[in-house]
């Protein structure tokens, strides 16, 4: 039983000391089971899992919610310029990414702050913003940020009729399209030009998003932009 247990704790991503707490035996004999299975390295459980790729079949079945820290701007253009070193006291405002599972669509703000309160709100924003394109959303996902596990949050969901699901543990690739769209946002908008100023380069997002949801051919959805993936997912419903 002990052993099934000591596997079990180790798929979990678990060191060896710590399975030995939790399974209530010696790290020896925690160590014996795993190097029998050949799960004993150090880094046997950083090796990456096969990508398993899915789609919702239709809009507003899933959408993805997902921050992304990024430092005020007191100067400007240090990242684009290659200085790394970041200016002391300037403090963080926080990216929030809802984006559409079906059709990529994505709404997104830039906000003080990642409280519970302060992503409650974007939910709300981000449901609005999604219905006045003809989408009602019907379920998130989100990690496991205390934002997202607060009660103001839920509470919200709740009043939206919105179901709520969280990634498991250590598996950032369950929300793997909002980490792939912040990247996306860091190549193409953050740190793309050298902005003079955080309120300058809030203000450009607005605009790419325009063009990233309108215009931008997106290579996962068959080289369109997310609104035609959205009109035909609207045609459909109506025939």
């Amino acid at each position: 039983m002990k052993k099934e247990a000591i596997i079990k704790e180790r798929h979990e991503r678990l060191y060896m000391n710590q399975i030995a707490s939790k399974v209530g035996c010696s790290r020896a004999s925690v160590a014996r089971v795993l190097a029998s299975k050949g799960m004993s390295r150090p880094g046997w459980f950083n090796v990456p899992e096969p990508i398993v790729r899915y789609e919702r079949e239709r809009c507003g079945e899933l959408l993805h919610l997902d921050i992304k820290r990024f430092a005020r701007i007191v100067k400007p253009g240090t990242r684009v310029l290659g200085i790394r070193k970041s200016s002391r006291g300037a403090g963080y405002e926080c990216l929030h990414v809802a984006i559409d599972d079906h059709s990529r669509a994505t709404f997104s703000e830039v906000l003080a702050d990642q409280s519970a309160q302060t992503s409650a709100g974007f939910l709300r924003r981000s449901v609005e913003w999604f219905k006045n394109q003809g989408i009602t959303v019907e379920r998130v996902l989100t990690d496991n940020g205390g934002c997202y596990r607060s009660r103001e949050f839920l509470s919200a969901c709740n009043n939206l009729a919105i179901t709520t699901k969280r990634t498991r543990p250590y598996r950032p690739q369950t929300n793997g399209k909002a980490e792939r769209m912040i990247q996306t946002l860091i190549r193409e908008w953050a740190y793309r030009f050298s902005y003079s100023s955080s309120a300058e380069r809030t203000r450009a997002l607005s605009s790419y998003l325009h063009r990233y949801n309108h215009h931008r051919k997106h290579s996962a959805i068959g080289a369109v932009p997310p609104m035609t993936r959205i009109l035909n997912n609207l045609l459909r419903i109506d025939k």
